[in-house]
């Protein structure tokens, strides 16, 4: 956490902006510390930050309680406060994931694809630090610690701005984070979290660009929207997670409905649930029935196309507007369609390129599924609900990308570095 407690009495704009100004530059110069920081000097300051939690868990349930009380007399959602909350347990959990991070393997300094060349030289990529990220993000507090590990162990100083619901959370994890690293040698500059509520620092973050060197939006869809319509700064962002299970006609039904009623049940309020349900027409009247009864016995609303209402009678008709729609909420909209073409199609044409899934037994189906579904996660067989930092062995996720830039999917450690040419030589000159 930045020393600076000015923010929170500044009164113009100009104030703001000079404090922001304080934060990017103390980033910026602790990044340079972190590029030479050995593997050794990371892991030591995140054990020192575990070591800091550990001790400060008391402080941050208190903290965490007067949040929790503020949303209350917010009238917070259910959902929300749930996402908010911090119990003795969510805080061992944020810890085994520290732990975790500190197992992870350092990509920093890793060269590859070394060769040589015929003038002599060899010539290879190295794994660099993104330098200084910024990071928005709403409600959970467990996402400073998660999102603070992952820049450490990357080589990266982060500037984090939390949610004003989660205001008094997150100061009180990074004063615990700045203990850490000042009893480890590294920096306290590494992380700072704001340390103002006020909206307008959003909007100077994300245009730092002598200071930032990307953006990590992480919340809802207009926080988002918001980001990526003003951002200078280059973002690594989704908007939506319109996720879809195709079960082809040689899926294997058995299989597919236990993975249809998981990538929409498991959890309703994520962006890796399922939204949409396609089946090929040739498997539909054996299928739906079956998933139906497993869907309504959890109450989910099912909206159908004309075909699937032929089918399963009752249920209400899906618009034009459900098959682009992330409900986050026990509501799934169903399309027959004629086969895996048709299939593709509408997830390409439909969804977020979040991720999509086919159920089958047909190898050539699959492959194609994979090739031709344009999203950052595509599987085969499996839930959606694996698409997920942790499940893909990440440690933890700083974010999901459904960008076509260096970072797609889940983002953990080699998401926050990019790559340099290096050239090694003996003495060579170019004729």
């Amino acid at each position: 956490m930045s020393s600076l407690t000015s923010a929170q009495t500044a009164t113009s704009h100009q104030d703001l902006d000079a404090h922001l100004h304080r934060y990017g530059q103390q980033a910026r110069a602790a990044s340079r510390v972190l590029a030479r920081a050995t593997t050794n000097d990371k892991n030591a300051a995140l054990k020192a930050i575990y070591q800091a939690i550990e001790s400060g868990t008391a402080r941050i349930l208190t903290a965490n309680q007067l949040d929790m009380q503020a949303g209350r007399d917010r009238s917070l959602e259910a959902a929300l406060l749930d996402r908010l909350e911090l119990t003795p347990a969510r805080i061992d959990g944020m810890l085994a994931g520290l732990n975790d991070v500190i197992g992870l393997a350092d990509p920093v300094g890793t060269i590859t694809d070394l060769s040589y060349r015929p003038s002599g030289i060899q010539l290879g990529k190295m794994r660099v630090p993104l330098g200084v990220v910024g990071m928005i993000y709403e409600s959970r507090p467990n996402v400073t610690l998660e999102a603070a590990s992952l820049a450490l162990k990357s080589g990266n100083a982060i500037i984090l701005r939390g949610g004003s619901e989660a205001f008094h959370s997150n100061q009180a994890i990074a004063a615990c984070i700045s203990e850490g690293l000042a009893s480890s040698g590294l920096p306290a500059a590494a992380v700072q979290v704001i340390d103002t509520a006020d909206r307008a620092a959003v909007g100077l973050l994300i245009t730092m660009t002598e200071f930032v060197d990307v953006i990590v939006p992480r919340g809802g869809k207009n926080l988002i929207e918001r980001i990526s319509r003003e951002a200078k700064v280059p973002v690594i962002k989704h908007l939506d997670g319109n996720c879809h299970v195709y079960v082809d006609a040689e899926a294997d039904l058995a299989k597919a409905l236990p993975i249809c009623i998981n990538a929409k049940t498991h959890r309703y309020g994520v962006c890796n649930a399922m939204e949409t349900l396609l089946v090929n027409q040739s498997v539909a009247a054996e299928f739906l029935p079956q998933a139906a009864q497993a869907y309504q016995e959890k109450g989910v609303e099912l909206r159908g196309c004309e075909r699937t209402q032929a089918i399963l009678s009752g249920i209400n008709a899906a618009t034009e507007q459900d098959w682009y729609e992330e409900y986050l909420a026990p509501i799934l909209a169903i399309k027959i369609v004629e086969d895996l073409d048709a299939a593709i199609s509408h997830i390409n044409q439909y969804g977020s390129h979040h991720t999509d899934a086919i159920v089958t037994e047909n190898y050539t189906l699959s492959r194609r599924f994979l090739n031709e579904v344009d999203s950052s996660s595509v599987m085969v067989n499996a839930s959606t609900r694996f698409a997920d930092g942790f499940e893909y062995g990440l440690g933890a996720e700083i974010g999901i990308s459904t960008d076509k830039i260096h970072a797609r999917g889940p983002v953990g450690l080699e998401g926050l570095t990019s790559q340099k040419w290096i050239v090694l030589g003996n003495g060579e000159i170019r004729q």
